[in-house]
């Protein structure tokens, strides 16, 4: 038996005696493992919570090879859940490295947060990573304090509406699909045919609103000058101090900034903890770990497109998205 064959056997033995003679032995942390509290620093009374919020802004679960791993919004809505309940925190630090998601993700984002905000008074500090672009930007609205990185990403405000269209290449090959609907617009969108004129309007009133939707709350949450307003509103990306200039972060610096300014804001002790929510323990863990759980096997895809996975994710729908922020 050669060794990879020995590797197959192993983990398929532990998985059978994991689920079958002893139910509490997991090989591999999941979704279903409690969310626990680990202290990175401090000592003193008062709490900053930080919470990771990496990739793309989406409540779908991830399945893997043993494990599942939980959606970005219930990740995020738990961990401002145990904040809540604790009576020792006194500003959360949520360390935002994302390109964007789906619209309604990171509507569902934004809403909590504030939400939360509103009914705690706890001060929220937003600190960006390499990128808080589109969706990324537009969670971090409702926070009091928004630092970036001085090689941060961000801006991209506006929405993009991605549908896969493939009826040239059923042309090609020689395949064609009969439609039969109750309604003219019944199928717009299809991807088995071009849209028509009509469809193309109605696509881009939809892509207006839900744009007009995402700058209405960066006018309401940003002093923004009018200039700022019409070079925003052209959906383009900025560097840090670029950001900051227009008026859509407050500060540049780095994560140990941002947790002084929320340990400020909050009037916390300089020696308070700084602690996180984890589903698995990190030996020599810091504020700059985003994993909040240790990674099972992952099958790799059989085909390597050279594309990015999470690209070949996104079907079609509306988004909150900076596409090439998807490729690092």
């Amino acid at each position: 038996m050669n060794r990879y064959s020995s590797c197959i056997l192993f983990f398929l033995t532990c998985f059978l005696l994991s689920g079958c003679i002893a139910p509490q032995v997991t090989l591999f942390t999941d979704a279903s493992d409690p969310l626990n509290e680990y202290r990175l620093s401090g000592t003193h009374r008062g709490k900053v919570v930080v919470i990771p919020i990496k990739g793309i802004i989406s409540d779908e679960m991830e399945d893997q090879m043993f494990r599942s791993k939980p959606g970005m919004v219930q990740e995020v809505v738990s961990q401002l859940e145990l904040a809540r309940r604790d009576p020792e925190v006194g500003a959360v630090l949520l360390k935002i490295d994302s390109a964007g998601g789906s619209v309604t993700a990171s509507d569902i984002l934004y809403h909590e947060i504030m939400k939360f905000k509103e009914e705690t008074g706890i001060k929220i500090v937003v600190a960006m990573m390499n990128f808080a672009a589109s969706g990324g930007y537009y969670i971090s609205l409702p926070a009091d304090h928004i630092l970036a990185h001085p090689t941060t990403v961000t801006g991209s405000i506006g929405v993009i509406f991605i549908r896969p269209n493939i009826h040239e290449l059923m042309n090609k090959i020689g395949v064609d699909v009969t439609v039969d609907t109750s309604g003219e617009y019944k199928d717009m969108g299809s991807m088995l045919r071009p849209s028509t004129e009509g469809e193309n309007v109605l696509f881009q009133s939809v892509v207006t609103s839900l744009g007009d939707r995402f700058m209405d709350k960066v006018i309401a949450h940003r002093n923004l000058s009018v200039d700022a307003v019409d070079n925003i509103k052209t959906a383009r990306i900025y560097l840090a101090d670029e950001a900051k200039d227009a008026g859509l972060v407050d500060e540049v610096g780095y994560m140990t900034d941002a947790v002084d300014r929320a340990k400020s804001l909050a009037g916390l002790h300089e020696d308070c903890k700084v602690v996180v929510y984890r589903r698995s323990y990190f030996a020599n863990d810091n504020i700059y770990n985003p994993v909040l759980m240790n990674a099972g096997p992952k099958m790799p895809p059989m085909i390597d497109l050279g594309l990015s996975q999470q690209m070949l994710q996104n079907t079609t729908g509306f988004y909150y998205l900076w596409i090439p922020g998807l490729e690092k």
